[in-house]
């Protein structure tokens, strides 16, 4: 074999000192397989990885399971001390027919679905407009204007239902559905514009662009185009939405009088609180029934959910 640096014929290939070699993919694997060894051994994932996982998942599920038990408890074992207090030793269901039969309970449900749902689809439909024409239309100010709702988002409503108290009242909706439906987008659209305004910024600008080009129309665009890739956004910005609405307490407290018209939340409390006297089964019992139903909504569109919240649109 003939040498290159010997033989003319042969040229030699010139290299650069100092250029670092990119490694190979079955270099990067090896390097991968050796960065996660240490959860190889059965004592180290224990540690890095079963035991704060126990634990996560303890403390997060606990208050659901002590809800659960307390509800299905009888009076002798919630007030009695020689009971086991983590365990239902005799199962009733007197707390829910209390709940259901004894107290407008389902009334409340009701005006809770009514008015979550309703304030819901009435902020969803300013939302996306609002995040629309921030994020697509580039007009001048637009990240300033977005900066602002974000900022009416962050005020407490406890120093916002003064002033919309006597709106209220003025308008003839005090103790009225209305009241709610009303006031709860005061706080539900400037969460959903800003989430929205996230997502719609990961769709590529070269579909809009393209249908503009086409002749659509910017209804067209929104309705044809936008809103059927944001369908993830939309859902999870729905299930915020929703989830607020539904626990809401100060403004279905102030707003609402009237034990018919109360939302779940305020009613659980008010009805079932006389003076010291805590009816624990029956506030545990309306809390598992009230939270079945975001549970519900949550597990059902969990996938939506995750994909909303993680964002993206591959171009």
């Amino acid at each position: 074999m003939s040498n290159p640096a010997i033989n003319p014929a042969v040229p030699a290939v010139p290299t650069k000192p100092g250029k670092p070699t990119k490694p190979s993919k079955e270099q990067s694997s090896k390097d991968s397989a050796a960065g996660m060894d240490y959860l190889q051994s059965l004592p180290r994932r224990w540690v890095t990885l079963y035991i704060p996982l126990v634990v996560f998942v303890f403390v997060l599920l606990f208050p659901f399971y002590w809800m659960t038990i307390t509800a299905f408890k009888p009076d002798a074992e919630l007030l009695g001390h020689s009971s086991n207090p983590f365990w239902v030793i005799a199962p009733t269901l007197a707390h829910f027919k209390k709940l259901l039969f004894d107290t407008p309970y389902p009334e409340w449900m009701l005006n809770t679905v009514i008015v979550s749902s309703v304030s819901t689809i009435t902020s969803l439909a300013c939302s996306v407009f609002a995040a629309y024409a921030i994020e697509r239309l580039r007009f001048q100010g637009a990240k300033q204007v977005g900066l602002a709702i974000f900022l009416a988002y962050l005020i407490p409503p406890s120093i916002l239902f003064i002033p919309l108290a006597a709106i209220v009242f003025q308008l003839g909706l005090f103790d009225t559905r209305w009241a709610l439906i009303l006031t709860y987008p005061t706080f539900l659209i400037p969460f959903c514009t800003w989430l929205l305004m996230g997502y719609f910024r990961s769709i590529p600008y070269e579909l809009e662009e393209c249908a503009l080009i086409d002749g659509a129309t910017r209804w067209q665009i929104l309705v044809k185009i936008i809103l059927p890739l944001a369908v993830p956004g939309l859902i999870s910005a729905g299930i915020f939405a929703f989830t607020l609405s539904w626990n809401e307490f100060i403004y279905a407290l102030t707003f609402i009088s009237s034990s018919e018209v109360k939302t779940v939340p305020v009613g659980v409390v008010t009805e079932l609180i006389e003076g010291d006297v805590y009816h624990w089964g029956a506030l545990m019992a309306g809390a598992l029934l009230g939270s079945l139903p975001v549970a519900a909504v949550y597990s059902f569109f969990v996938e939506y959910y995750v994909s909303g919240m993680t964002g993206a649109v591959k171009e």
